[in-house]
């Protein structure tokens, strides 16, 4: 008897510490049968969003209806909202079986929606990779297993990325985990908002003080900061920023932060006061963000740390309710951010921002914006930065991979980058193949090894990556000849692996149009040796383009198929006879920096310069240009022009105008004609002709080009230097 009681309390006792024991595996539907429900707080908006989502999948997987409801759980039951929430964060969450039931607990906000997810991704076999992607494996029974305790917390509170799926498919955002500026950010104020919250338009003219004195005089406009030492510019704000939080409730936080744009905060003297106390141009913006956090201690300022205000200031502190958006546009992207100068300059503006707040939102940038179709090899860095931010207090993140369609490996960056973000400790070789195995299928072999060898020979070539970078760049290190030979042969078997599946086949061949991108923009920089050839590349990259809807090359929605137009008529089109061609060119005003010597050669090289001013282009800054072209004899001309770049983004405005002038003895010129052209506020990357068409003699020809020397109002860089770029000098 006394045995027998004692193996009764053990058996017990068992029971008690390890409750699996006594649980068996949960079916929830049987040949094509529901034999269980989803039971939930049907007035919980989340909760009721997280039960129909599993049910719909359950659908999708075994063609069972599977009821929603309220109330008790029976045996068999999947719970969602309640059970333990222990060491839950927002966002986290909890899936545990109970007693034949499994519970799915949140820690808040989106956490009974991502454990869901989980349960179809972990243990369902759904597998998710872009829109028009999701595998959802087929089963007329459906099994869950004893699940003792699986429970996730998200290193960062708030995960945000950008991808095409999100526009074609609601699913892929709450499926990777991400939030965007409208679930957080009291209406739709989010980065760049100065101009947002006190539009110049409207305060301009009647309160120029309210704006940065530059260059000796004050500057309203769409990208000048405000003069923040100004105590009127805070009571306006204050009060347009209570309207903003009023017309939003239930939003608590707001970015107050300068507007787009480099070295534009102002100069007045108590605003350099400040500059010169704080030891930082970010002082006088703390101070200001501080202030609105002590006049509304309920709500959060997001300010940026950007450009010129990056580092940290030395002595105030930003209090807790002022969240700091760190960016780190600067920064070379070949190598983690602790490993070249450029990205160890951020890390001692991330740690320096560390030290005084907890509150910091890390903006990271991980694509090329001017050559979005370009090769962009940074998966071997991803992690080890990610988790540098973790490490250094950072509780929102943001990754700007842009990830258009077409882009170099989209979907894969967004799918490593969300779920890197969520947990900087996975595997990223295993995150990598997991994506190629499902998105390729037996074409990811050889997409592997591609990707593995494009990295390498980035490192090898000692080259910088840059997010305004061209592909010409890299013509001799990873792009070179050999390899881009061994990069397409790859691509060839990868082709020839699925060529019976056209699913994969295009998602192949969507991944290599940026290998045939780059192919033609060297191409076209180096001179077109073989014309049919180039011209056969370009119908076929037109083609694919075309066939996979690919919406833009660059971040100035500049579109493939007018791409490709232009390099016809740029580019491949058979040209007149250029009497400038190899000619000497002296100068009178020269170009800026290193472009004096470029600009020797590139002016009358015959190449013409694509839509990043890193190659072919000779640039002048905040001057005029004055050359003389040397035809070498005396010459009947009928036209003179000169091509130019324009280029927002990159303060590259088109010139005002030209004049041109001939010469038959290099000392008396007579006017031969002049081009003037209105102003363009057009963001698309473009290049224009300066032409003048009139028969003379002439053996020198001189252009005087007309600069807008500073930006204007309208435009990021006011007050400052404009540049203008040409490059070439065409004279017929």
């Amino acid at each position: 008897m006394k045995k027998t009681l004692l193996s009764t309390l053990f058996i017990i006792l068992a029971a008690m510490l390890l409750p699996g024991i006594a649980q068996a595996e949960q079916t929830i539907v049987k040949n094509g049968k529901a034999t269980a429900r989803i039971v939930t707080d049907r007035s919980d908006a989340v909760n009721l969003q997280a039960a129909e989502l599993l049910q719909d999948f359950v659908k999708r997987i075994s063609g069972a209806s599977i009821d929603i409801v309220d109330g008790k759980a029976k045996r068999g039951d999947v719970v969602i909202g309640e059970g333990s929430t222990d060491g839950l964060t927002e966002d986290g969450f909890r899936l545990q079986s109970r007693g034949d039931v499994l519970y799915i607990s949140s820690g808040g906000d989106k956490g009974a929606i991502y454990g869901v997810v989980t349960l179809l991704e972990n243990y369902l076999g759904v597998a998710y990779y872009a829109a028009g992607a999701l595998d959802v494996p087929q089963m007329s029974t459906i099994t869950l297993p004893v699940i003792a305790n699986h429970h996730e917390n998200p290193a960062f509170r708030y995960r945000q990325s950008q991808n095409y799926s999100m526009a074609s498919d609601p699913l892929y955002r709450l499926w990777f985990r991400l939030e965007e500026p409208k679930d957080e950010f009291a209406g739709g104020n989010w980065v760049h908002t100065f101009n947002r919250i006190l539009p110049s338009d409207r305060y301009g003219e009647s309160h120029p003080e309210y704006y940065s004195f530059i260059n000796g005089k004050r500057r309203p406009g769409h990208a000048s900061q405000w003069c923040l030492t100004n105590p009127a510019v805070f009571e306006a704000a204050a009060a347009q920023i209570d309207s903003i939080f009023r017309a939003n409730p239930g939003k608590t936080m707001i970015s107050v932060s300068q507007n787009d744009g480099n070295f534009t905060n102002c100069h007045c003297p108590e605003c350099e006061k400040v500059d010169k106390e704080e030891g930082a141009l970010s002082g006088n913006f703390i101070r200001f963000m501080n202030k609105l956090a002590e006049r509304f201690p309920d709500k959060q300022f997001s300010t940026l740390a950007y450009l010129f205000t990056m580092h940290p200031p030395k002595k105030v502190k930003p209090l807790p309710n002022v969240n700091i958006m760190l960016c780190d546009i600067d920064c070379k992207r070949e190598v983690p951010l602790t490993d070249n100068a450029s990205g160890r300059d951020f890390v001692t503006a991330l740690e320096g921002w560390s030290k005084i707040s907890n509150n910091i939102f890390v903006w990271d940038y991980g694509i090329n914006f001017d050559n979005y179709l370009s090769p962009f090899p940074n998966f071997h860095v991803l992690q080890k930065n990610i988790q540098l931010f973790k490490k250094n207090h950072v509780t929102m993140h943001f990754s700007q991979i842009a990830s258009s369609r077409g882009g170099d490996f989209a979907e894969m960056r967004t799918y490593m980058v969300s779920k890197l973000m969520w947990n900087p400790n996975l595997d990223c070789d295993s995150l990598m193949q997991a994506f190629m195995n499902g998105y390729y299928g037996k074409a990811a072999p050889y997409i592997y090894q591609y990707s593995k060898m494009i990295e390498g020979a980035l490192l090898a070539s000692g080259k910088d990556l840059w997010i305004y970078d061209s592909p010409v760049t890299h013509k001799d290190g990873m792009l070179n000849a050999n390899c881009m030979k061994a990069y397409n042969e790859l691509f060839d078997k990868a082709e020839a692996a699925v060529a019976a599946d056209k699913k994969y086949l295009d998602r192949v061949r969507l991944s290599r149009l940026p290998l045939q991108y780059s192919q033609l923009e060297i191409e076209r920089a180096t001179g077109i040796k073989d014309a049919a050839a180039t011209a056969a590349h370009l119908d076929l990259f037109e083609s694919r383009v075309k066939e996979y809807n690919v919406p833009t090359v660059n971040e100035r929605n500049n579109h493939p198929v007018d791409y490709c137009k232009l390099y016809r008529t740029r580019y491949l089109a058979h040209r007149g006879n250029n009497l400038a061609a190899g000619a000497k060119v002296t100068f009178g005003e020269a170009p800026s920096g290193n472009y004096g010597e470029l600009g020797k050669t590139a002016l009358t090289d015959g190449l013409y310069g694509g839509t990043t001013f890193v190659e072919s282009w000779v640039g002048w800054e905040g001057k005029n240009a004055e050359f003389v072209v040397d035809l070498g004899k005396e010459t009947q001309i009928k036209s003179v022009s000169i091509d130019c770049l324009h280029q927002l983004g990159a303060w590259i405005l088109l010139p005002k105008g030209v004049k041109y002038s001939v010469s038959t003895d290099g000392t008396t010129y007579t006017p031969l004609g002049e081009y003037y052209r209105a102003e363009d506020r057009d963001p698309s990357v473009k290049f224009v002709e300066f032409k003048v068409e009139k028969p003379a003699l002439a053996r020198y020809v001189k252009a005087q080009v007309e600069g807008t020397i500073e930006c204007p109002s309208w435009h990021y860089g006011v007050g400052h230097a404009s540049w203008f770029f040409i490059d070439e000098v065409v004279v017929e």
